[in-house]
């Protein structure tokens, strides 16, 4: 029995079609009736019991995925090696065409072109299952063997360009692993390093490869200097010094260099006497200038604070002297870096000439004890004249001070009066040297005429 019910508003009408037979209809216009709750709680108890209130949530499918078989995957791709006897063309061509599952087995994959087959977890040594003998390891230890195999994986990145992360991963593991390997598979990882940052490949960073070599124990048994020494000799063969140190410094190694070196031979003069018996000395030298440049920064930043200080004169002569002992600095750069410093603790002000000559006059008599110190004979006061007058060359607010600090140089007796006259008459450096040796005129002339009186 079915019940139709009609309200609009309060009101209850009659249906707007006949009914069928066996259902009702109850007019409530006049009131409940106990017949029309009869009928109501009769259709009412037919429906389905109320259930708690909410939003039911569907429970996510899974996604189902399939186990993960390097096994396989290597088999597979050791296969393709041995079916083209290790033609790298007809192997890339294949690989190309395979529907093999190079995202999830990238790692597998470069053991296979690394070892010939699948490494055991954790080590470099070859796993269980089947292998090839065309590997990077298996070739000989020369360029002309390895770089065939490094256009290979140039052309598999270029297909694929996702297994750049995994040809990363696979080199930080074996290069953290040298002491597992023989001398010559340590020499081919070497030289294929070497040719794969020679042809680009890829952008292979060097970051990642570089650090690994940095481990303690690697570089105590002199793995680390043995690698690096044939790295580099290989590099240089296509390259200059200049990519090298790029290289180098992208692999954040450039600063430390010594740090490859075994703690007991970490010394500058073993650093020389290694690369020089290597036939890099262009390295060597590069390396000593570097040094170089670390001590004289090392000196002017102690200078500058004593100067900063106000300390006594005889003890920064006496600082100075000991740098330059246990640095072995030229003088030459000696009176080149007291000038600098000197001036560049010189309160400049922006527009007052008058006030700029006055401090710059200032510093000079109070340090001309100190620039005395070094300036021992003819060569280093005109070295210190030709600095001057670049310096005064450069800085608009000096340029008009040249004659007056050469004035006072004199006075304070760090420059003779045969230096003045040599430079005002055979000075080599070209900067503004018109502008200043007419400026420097009128005090030339005063020191001739003084000199002529004398006698």
């Amino acid at each position: 029995m079915r019940l139709h019910l009609y309200q609009f508003v309060d009101t209850f009408v009659k249906p707007p079609a006949p009914l069928e037979d066996g259902e009702l209809f109850l007019d409530f216009s006049l009131g409940w009736s106990s017949i029309a709750i009869s009928e109501i709680w009769f259709m009412s108890s037919s429906k389905e019991k109320p259930t708690l209130g909410g939003t039911r949530i569907k429970s996510r499918k899974r996604n189902i995925t399939a186990p993960l078989d390097p096994a396989a995957f290597s088999d597979a791709v050791v296969q393709i090696y041995l079916e083209n006897s290790g033609d790298l063309e007809l192997v890339t061509k294949c690989l190309e065409s395979s529907e093999l599952n190079f995202s999830r087995y990238g790692d597998t994959f470069f053991e296979v072109v690394f070892r010939g087959a699948r490494t055991q977890p954790g080590t470099v040594k070859s796993d269980e299952g089947d292998s090839h003998p065309y590997s990077i390891i298996d070739c000989e230890p020369k360029r002309e063997a390895i770089l065939p195999y490094v256009i290979y994986i140039q052309k598999i990145l270029r297909r694929r360009p996702f297994l750049i992360k995994n040809l990363e991963n696979v080199m930080q593991r074996f290069l953290q692993s040298l002491e597992l390997f023989q001398d010559d598979e340590r020499k081919k990882l070497a030289v294929f390093t070497a040719l794969a940052f020679s042809q680009k490949l890829s952008g292979l960073p060097p970051e990642t490869v570089f650090q690994p070599l940095l481990k303690d124990n690697l570089v105590a048994k002199g793995l680390v200097l043995t690698f690096i020494t044939d790295f580099f000799k290989e590099y240089l063969v296509d390259n200059s010094l200049d990519d090298l140190i790029a290289i180098l410094k992208r692999g954040k190694i450039e600063e430390n260099l010594l740090d490859l070196f075994p703690s007991p031979k970490r010394t500058p003069e073993a650093f020389a006497e290694h690369f020089k018996k290597e036939g890099l000395t262009a390295l060597v030298e590069y390396n000593e200038k570097k040094i170089f440049e670390v001590k004289l920064k090392e000196m002017k930043t102690t200078l500058t604070s004593l100067i900063a200080e106000e300390t006594d004169v005889s003890e920064v002569i006496e600082t100075v002297k000991q740098h330059v002992k246990d640095a072995k600095l030229p003088d030459i750069e000696v009176i080149r870096v007291l000038w600098d410093v000197l001036m560049d603790a010189v309160q400049w002000s922006g527009k007052n000439q008058q006030q700029n000559a006055n401090s710059a006059l200032r510093q000079v008599k109070t340090w001309a004890e100190l620039l005395n110190a070094f300036t021992t004979n003819g060569k280093l006061e005109l070295e210190l004249i030709y600095k001057v007058q670049a310096q005064c060359y450069e800085d608009a607010k000096l340029m008009k001070l040249f004659p007056e600090i050469i004035r006072s140089l004199y006075d304070q007796d760090v420059l003779a009066e045969d230096t003045i006259l040599h430079w005002f008459l055979k000075g080599t450096n070209p900067k503004g040297r018109q502008m200043f040796v007419k400026a420097l005129e009128p005090f030339v002339k005063w020191l001739e005429e003084a000199e002529e009186e004398e006698e």
